[in-house]
């Protein structure tokens, strides 16, 4: 059994789900960190707000031994007090917009890519396919056993 798990694991396409997985996990963070930190607070300053993630309606009251600030959208949350974050679901938003759209662009450009190879590998195919094949030389002992026989017949 261990040796079939291993056999699994060293598989090409586990390794690369692993290597893709990894990768994917950094790019998030990247991602996050462009959405929260850069693009968040320029769409915030536009609607007239600094913290465009802390934007909600409050759906229920707020528990009485709660002493934080009644705009605080994660000190509510943790309180237990029913909220509707859309500041938080359009940020989510955000990312998964420029998410999608860099895995589109890299989409994109290998399907290019690929097309490039084939139409060129097309090419080339027709290319060998019309340049005639010169017959290979003949093998220097063929031709001692032609010149042997020849020999032979003009003597008998």
């Amino acid at each position: 059994m261990l040796k079939e798990f291993k056999a699994f694991i060293m598989r090409g396409n586990v390794l690369d789900l692993a290597i893709a997985v990894i990768i994917g996990a950094a790019f998030g963070k990247i991602v996050t960190s462009l959405t929260d930190d850069v693009l968040m607070p320029v769409i915030g300053k536009i609607f007239g707000g600094l913290d465009f993630s802390s934007y909600f309606w409050r759906m229920g009251p707020v528990p009485a031994n709660y002493a934080g600030s009644l705009s605080d959208y994660a000190a509510l949350k943790k309180a237990g007090v029913p909220l509707l974050g859309y500041g938080a679901f359009a940020t989510q938003l955000v990312n998964f917009v420029i998410v999608a759209g860099i895995i589109f662009m890299i989409l994109r450009v290998v399907n290019r890519t690929a097309a490039l190879i084939e139409r060129e590998t097309a090419r080339l195919k027709r290319e060998e396919e019309a340049t005639p094949v010169a017959p290979a030389p003949e093998p220097v002992e063929i031709a001692l056993l032609r010149e042997i026989r020849d020999e032979l017949k003009a003597r008998g």
